[in-house]
């Protein structure tokens, strides 16, 4: 779409600087193709056809989202997730195989943050990144206003460094979605939140399998929080509702 210049230099705005994505996938031309597609939509890309690639292209860059193909040769995408949910909080959208409900599963629980199985609309891939850079963004913004701890029966959750400590203040190891649920639950104490209250906190009502992992993530979390059982009852499930943190939480 073409507009008109100003006369006057001072008044045309900074364009902001273009989102710089990482693309993914061994097939060669779904690299090429969505390479020019987003490049056409403003965005910066910069592809990789395996998870050895995209380590060095990751070495040398900003990225502000990653598109990630599960099925890659040599390490698999998943395993990939997990070496760079280790090095960031960087968005990623999966891109799985039809009926591969369980990685789908295990993607989101190392902390993706959405899936598009194939074959796929380029334009409805546009539309999930679009969605998840704006989340990123806006969540963002929350954390600047975010505590800088959430304590709660003996637990220590903070935000910032996306980090749990016990009472002893040894770091647990949480996955991505695991932080995300428990933050969510601990933001809301002694109030029983649905899946589908989760579903629009957690990844903006996604649907697929997600809710299914929330079950499991709160399994896991459990097992995490019992402390010798002494936490046994800390995260309950309300029967045809939901879960509720039963205790009380203070923030710093």
């Amino acid at each position: 779409m073409e507009t008109s210049l100003s006369e006057s230099a001072e008044t045309i705005p900074a364009a902001a600087p273009a989102q710089n994505l990482l693309v993914i996938d061994d097939d060669r031309e779904i690299r090429d193709l969505l390479s020019r597609f987003l490049e056409r939509e403003s965005f910066r890309v910069t592809s990789a056809r395996d998870a050895k690639e995209a380590r060095k292209v990751w070495s040398n860059g900003a990225f502000q989202l990653v598109v990630l193909d599960l099925m890659l040769p040599g390490e698999s995408g998943l395993e990939f997730a997990g070496w760079l949910r280790r090095q960031s909080s960087v968005p990623i959208v999966m891109l799985t195989a039809m009926g591969e409900e369980t990685d789908r599963i295990a993607g989101l629980e190392l902390g993706a943050d959405d899936y598009l199985p194939k074959p796929f609309n380029p334009r409805e891939l546009l539309a999930r990144i679009r969605a998840v850079l704006r989340r990123a963004g806006e969540a963002a913004i929350r954390l600047e206003a975010a505590p800088r701890a959430i304590r709660f029966s003996g637990w220590t959750l903070e935000p910032a460094r996306r980090r749990l400590l016990d009472e002893a203040g040894v770091e647990v190891p949480l996955t991505g979605g695991e932080f995300d649920l428990l933050q969510a639950l601990a933001d809301r104490p002694n109030k029983v939140l649905t899946r589908d209250m989760l579903l629009d906190l957690l990844r903006g009502r996604q649907a697929g399998p997600f809710d299914r992992a929330i079950d499991v993530a709160i399994s896991r979390l459990r097992r995490k929080l019992e402390d010798g059982g002494r936490n046994a009852q800390l995260i309950k499930t309300v029967r045809g509702g939901g879960y509720v943190l039963a205790a009380e939480v203070e923030r710093d």
